[in-house]
């Protein structure tokens, strides 16, 4: 029988997660059987839980909140870049403001229709994103699971951290993004593709994509699969303030490959630098900034659903 383990951020969702999940785990364990829950009590406390769960057993780990949680829950499945547990599967019940990862898949929020996907799903292989960065306490590595990318959405992931979600993922990004908007310009980096020679840019941001949405519904890379082997890179050069206000319906629809000032490529590495401070969001988080490099790893998480 498959053992579950539920990572639960109880703050999620604006906090109403800590009234519901009792629901959600009896449910849970009506649907799949053999099903344990542990609430994570601070920063990065899921990837701890999700790593013990792992080497005590647990064939499936399910990330309960946004994002963020699922960022940490995926984390937890990797030991220094080795996988813990490379048989167990991940999934999660999306209790966040954002829970772009889920919108790929265009699947339904309903917690109920995505534990019954859960019970009588085959686990698949998909990618995961791997990055070396600049945090706090230096040069650090961790996996992302959806989106990182640099520029504007490092300092509006920063900016909407910083204040509060309670609006929801769509008004709370858009609001963040405006917000930062007001006093954007534009930020110089060096780019590398692949091992490919140096290249300078003035950007807006650089979107290393292994899922196609981000930013609380924005679709930035439309064609991005989590199983091709490859990142779809969005790079959306520096380009006036009216120019950038006139492309967002484009960018929340998907329908801005092909733009001026736009460049899609695919590729299994991406490298940065700066001379400046330029942030970095990975998952609706704000680690470090740069510089920094992007990996991708093939086939290095199954998916439970």
């Amino acid at each position: 029988m498959t053992r579950t383990l539920l990572v639960v951020n109880p703050r999620s969702a604006n906090g109403t997660t800590a009234r519901v999940w009792p629901s959600l785990l009896a449910r849970a364990r009506a649907l799949l059987g053999d099903v344990e829950a542990v609430l994570t009590e601070g920063p990065f406390h899921a990837a701890e839980l999700a790593r013990r769960g792992l080497r005590g057993g647990f064939d499936r780990i399910v990330a309960v909140g946004g994002d963020g949680t699922n960022h940490e829950v995926v984390n937890g499945f990797f030991d220094r870049g080795a996988p813990v547990r490379p048989q167990a599967s991940f999934a999660c019940i999306p209790r966040g403001t954002g829970c772009d990862f889920l919108k790929t898949f265009g699947l339904s929020r309903d917690p109920e229709a995505l534990l019954a996907r859960m019970a009588y799903a085959t686990p698949r292989p998909i990618d995961v994103g791997w990055m070396r960065f600049t945090g706090p306490r230096g040069v650090e590595e961790r996996a992302f699971l959806n989106i990182a990318d640099f520029g504007i959405g490092g300092r509006t992931v920063a900016r909407v951290n910083r204040t509060t979600k309670s609006m929801g993922g769509l008004v709370s990004f858009l609001f963040g993004t405006l917000g930062t908007f007001a006093s954007w310009k534009g930020e110089l980096v060096r780019l590398r593709i692949d091992g490919g020679p140096w290249q300078e840019r003035a950007i807006t941001g650089v979107n290393v994509a292994n899922g196609q949405f981000f930013g609380g519904g924005m679709r930035i890379a439309p064609e991005a699969r989590v199983d091709d082997g490859l990142f779809d890179v969005v790079i959306i050069d520096d380009m006036p303030k009216l120019s950038l206000l006139r492309g967002m319906p484009a960018l929340y629809r998907g329908r801005h490959l092909g733009r001026s000032r736009v460049t899609h490529i695919r590729a299994r590495r991406v490298e940065a630098e700066a001379d400046g401070e330029v942030l970095i969001d990975a998952d609706g988080e704000q680690p470090g900034r740069l510089p920094a490099a992007f990996q991708v790893l093939p086939g290095a998480l199954l998916l439970g659903f």
